[in-house]
């Protein structure tokens, strides 16, 4: 094992834990765990032409966008040139392969990693709820696989469609005893209720009870039904980087519908994971919730609350965040026993395998408790990481 880490004041080298990265789905990995019914029309790859350059992607049966297996493996490649084109064969075997997972690790610097989907971050706004349980829980069985040939690295978080909360809640249950660490909720739950009604109260009692963290990730917010989103490029303007820009709101509303809505106030042991949104906006968006509460509370529909919104946020909301330097910067504007780095491997935009570089341009501006806290401290105890 490499040496690389982020040095403390004492001489001390801490090696992080990445609250956030993914696995990229191989090729077989639905077909191969999915129900008998759903074996022909689960997501595949098939090989299609890039602009003259042969081109992996993954088709997903109901979803009208193909996903290119570079647009979610395109870490350590130049931002500024295509990351659609090109095979499974270019793609950082990583993605899918523990062992070579590990080396990538090492090369980064990197102790462990929270796992995320990339196939199943699409799949959460996916039109059928029932073809889309069926796939997740297809990803769940193949991520424990992949999980176990490094326990003490690789940590995964399960997923579930949320057809109901009862089936969420036993849901749970069964990933707790897989050997998971958390669950990543799709945006949009398929119930009439939203998260933030009493009626998912179960759920959230569940989460305490069992110690696992419920998170919620951008890219995972288009409703099934109506397609609502705001990181589609036409929602203002014609630009994709509008669009790109964007992607952050949709997760910013659902912290703010657990707290405006008493989720917090009812279950204060509850801890939400808000990831791959940044941190930098963390104090803006902590003013704006109080002020709209002391502002405009009872003119405005509302729940009313034991305390401040902010101070619910700074409580029970983990945050995020790679490269982006506004948080580095206002760290005491915020609790840094919430905030948690991360370097999205294998993404477009991971640090890897630049995360050392990264890190040594940014962490001088954070004291060495909040060095341990938000590189390493915070993840594992969030977490129960050994």
């Amino acid at each position: 094992m490499t040496q690389l880490g982020t040095v403390l004041s004492t001489g001390e080298t801490i090696r992080p834990i990445s609250s956030d990265s993914h696995i990229v789905e191989p090729p077989n990995c639905y077909r191969d765990n999915i129900e008998a019914k759903y074996r022909d029309s689960a997501p595949r790859i098939e090989r299609h032409d890039f602009e003259g350059i042969p081109t992996d992607v993954f088709v997903i049966e109901g979803m009208a966008t193909p996903v290119p297996v570079m647009s979610v493996s395109s870490a350590g490649r130049d931002p500024r040139e295509s990351f659609l084109s090109g095979t499974v064969d270019d793609a950082l075997a990583g993605g899918w392969d523990p062992d070579a997972r590990i080396v990538d690790q090492d090369r980064d610097g990197v102790e462990g990693e929270i796992l995320y989907p990339s196939i199943g971050m699409v799949l959460c706004s996916h039109p059928d709820p029932d073809y889309k349980h069926a796939n997740m829980w297809a990803y769940n069985r193949w991520l424990q696989q992949y999980c176990s040939a490094h326990p003490d690295r690789l940590y995964g978080l399960g997923q579930t469609a949320v057809r109901s909360v009862a089936e969420a809640v036993e849901d749970l249950r069964k990933m707790k005893d897989m050997g998971f660490k958390g669950v990543m909720l799709p945006g949009w739950a398929e119930t009439e209720a939203d998260y933030g009604d009493a009626a998912f109260d179960p759920l959230w009692e569940a989460a305490i009870d069992l110690e696992m963290p419920v998170t919620f990730h951008i890219l995972t917010n288009n409703h099934p039904k109506s397609g609502k989103s705001w990181s589609k490029p036409e929602y203002r303007g014609g630009s994709r980087l509008n669009g790109y820009n964007g992607i952050i709101r949709a997760v910013q509303d659902i912290m703010g519908m657990f707290i405006y809505d008493g989720v917090f106030d009812r279950f204060p042991d509850l801890k939400i994971v808000c990831t791959e949104a940044d941190a930098g906006w963390v104090p803006h968006f902590t003013h704006r919730l109080d002020h709209a509460y002391k502002r405009f509370f009872g003119t405005l529909k509302g729940v009313a609350l034991s305390k401040l919104p902010s101070e619910f946020f700074f409580e029970n909301i983990y945050v995020t965040f790679q490269d982006d330097w506004s948080a580095y910067s206002m760290m005491d504007l915020m609790n840094s026993k919430r905030i948690m780095w991360a370097n999205d491997y294998p993404h477009g935009d991971s640090t890897w395998p630049n995360s050392q570089e990264v890190l040594g341009k940014y962490t001088p501006l954070l004291s060495d408790t909040d060095k341990k806290r938000i590189l390493r401290e915070n993840v594992q105890e969030l977490y129960q990481l050994a």
